[in-house]
Formats: C-alpha cells, sequence, structure tokens
C-alpha cells in the first residue's frame, strides 16, 4: 500500500455532480455531497525504500477511478465510505524526491453524501485529524533502482548508496487498484496513504500460510495468476510423483511373490499402500538383498576361477 494524504476540502467542481451521478441511484445536488481532494502516492521513495515511476502513477490514475473509500483496509461492505471519482498526475512545483527527480504525486477527487452518520468524519477530514490514507493496488513486478533487476534477484539493497545512487524498489506496471483507506500512519510521509500491492509482497510462501491457518484472503487478479500456476506446477509434480510410487509399489509386488510368496499378493497391496515413498525403497532394497541371498545369479557352468586367468575353459565340455 502507498501513502496520501487528504488535501483541503474545496466545494463541488464543475463537470463533478456528472461524474458523482454516474455512480448514484438517483441525482444528487451539490448540497447532498461531500467532495475532497486526496494524495494517494508519488514517486518518492516510501518508509519501505520503494517507489512508484511516474509512468506507474499514470497507470495508477486510470486504474484508480471508481474505486471505493474505507477504514484501514478491512474490506467489509461497512467500511465503505467515499468513492473516487477523477484522478489525476501532477508536478509538484520545486520539489525533488529523495533520487533527485521531480517530485510527481496522484491526486484524486473523492465523495461521500452528507449524512447524519459521516457528520464527524468530515468534521474530521475538515480539521485536518483524519489526513492519511493508503491505497491498496498490485503491480507486475519491482526492480532495482540500480541495476534494473528484480529487487531482491540482485547483490543491491535497498536504502543502499551506489556511488551516488540511491538504491531502492521501483513499482513498475500497476495490474490493479482496489480500494483507498483512512489509516493513522501511512508509509510516504509526502503522502497520506500506505503501500499494500501484491505483486511482489505477497508472496506464495503468505498466501499458503494464511490459507493453512484458516485465515480470509483476498488475492487480486495477479495473485490469483500466480497462485493458479503454482497449483497447476503442484499437480505436474504431484503426477510425475504417483509414477515414480506406482513403479515402487509394483517392484515391491514382484519382489515379495519371491522372496516372502507365504504372504499373499492383496496383503503386500494393502502394506505398500500405507508406506511412503522412502519407506518402499527401503523395503525394495531389503527385499533385493534377500532375493540376491537365495538366489545367486550364476551361468550354469559357473565355477569360481582359481587363478583369475581368462581361458574359458569352464565352459569345455
Amino acid at each position: 500500500m502507498k501513502n496520501g494524504k487528504v488535501l483541503k476540502n474545496s466545494s463541488v467542481l464543475d463537470g463533478e455532480l456528472e461524474l458523482i451521478n454516474k455512480y448514484s441511484r438517483r441525482d444528487f445536488s451539490e448540497d447532498e455531497v461531500y467532495v475532497f481532494s486526496v494524495v494517494l502516492c508519488d514517486n518518492d521513495v516510501d518508509r519501505d525504500g520503494e517507489r512508484f515511476t511516474v509512468e506507474s502513477l499514470e497507470k495508477l490514475a486510470e486504474l484508480f477511478v471508481g474505486v471505493t473509500g474505507i477504514f484501514d483496509h478491512n474490506p467489509k461492505a461497512g467500511n465503505q465510505t467515499a468513492r473516487i471519482i477523477s484522478c489525476r498526475v501532477e508536478n509538484v512545483p520545486d520539489k525533488k524526491n529523495k533520487m533527485g527527480d521531480d517530485l510527481f504525486r496522484l491526486v484524486a477527487r473523492a465523495y461521500m453524501p452528507v449524512t447524519d452518520g459521516n457528520r464527524e468524519l468530515r468534521l474530521s477530514i475538515d480539521s485536518g485529524i483524519v489526513r492519511e490514507v493508503s491505497v491498496g493496488c498490485a503491480v507486475e513486478k519491482t526492480i532495482c533502482s540500480i541495476c534494473g533487476e528484480e529487487i531482491g534477484a540482485c547483490p543491491h539493497i535497498k536504502g543502499e548508496t551506489y556511488g551516488s545512487r540511491l538504491c531502492c524498489g521501483e513499482l513498475i506496471n500497476p495490474t490493479d487498484a482496489y480500494e483507498f483507506s483512512f489509516v493513522a500512519v501511512p508509509a510516504q510521509k509526502g503522502a497520506g496513504v500506505i503501500k499494500a500491492f501484491s505483486g511482489k509482497e505477497l508472496h506464495m510462501t503468505d498466501i499458503l500460510k494464511s490459507i493453512e491457518n484458516n485465515e480470509e484472503l483476498t488475492l487480486n487478479k495477479s495473485e490469483t495468476k500466480k497462485l493458479s500456476e503454482y497449483i497447476s506446477e503442484l499437480k505436474k509434480k504431484a503426477a510425475d510423483g504417483m509414477v515414480y510410487r506406482n513403479s515402487l509399489e509394483t517392484e515391491l509386488l514382484r519382489l515379495s511373490a519371491i522372496v516372502q510368496p507365504e504372504i499373499t499378493r492383496a496383503t503386500m497391496m494393502n502394506v505398500a499402500k500405507s508406506l511412503t515413498v522412502g519407506e518402499l525403497k527401503e523395503f525394495n532394497s531389503a527385499l533385493e538383498k534377500s532375493l540376491g541371498d537365495k538366489l545367486p545369479v550364476k551361468p550354469q557352468l559357473y565355477t569360481e576361477k582359481a587363478d583369475k586367468t581368462d581361458n574359458n575353459t569352464e565352459f569345455k565340455i
């Protein structure tokens, strides 16, 4: 999640009522809606040592239109408080980010209906108490600002300086934007929204751990695709593993029929099904040794050579 902040409130601008009424079931008047500006994120390096590129901000400007505002990234329907009606990337005059580049930020216009239930929230926004926000989005990858490789796959460390260049993770190609939240502590100091993207942040181990712990889990399109690919790969490996296991079970039945013929095939099949792959290999190894002791494989006319001379006399009749 990337962080931002609520800007000073302003009145409804020209054309905004039309945008608002696209989402409402009836037309609202200016007196019935509360409209405010919010900085969602920017291209500065945040507390996590990461930043959006300007190109990523431009993509997010498209993705965030229509996205809902909630509290603390809790996706309960009852937490919905506002909705974004427009979004744009703007340059902050005479400002540079930590990388020395011109500072750009993603600014949205959002609205909420004027009700008795949200009166305190509107007052808190106007008074500057509720100011920080955090956005939830997904990116395709995070690359190193030094070498351009995926962060974590290169030798560079976020926050370290190489020559005169600061290393950070650059968030590339946003693929989804699903919410912005009012939060207490944002990741970006200059914005009011914290980072909650999953392209590289939510690893497969995190997903599996949540599933194992029966935790509630929300996946975006990118994460769902990764999970689907992971499951497909597991299925392939499982199929290969079953072929290998079946070969071990077949070998166990063959060996046991020779070494322990008093045990029925049905009994050995039940035993084989209950063993792990490691135990099957151990059983087969022991049975092969027993078979070698009981049935030494030698030619019919074989005799031990005394002098090991290869004259083939033992085969002469």
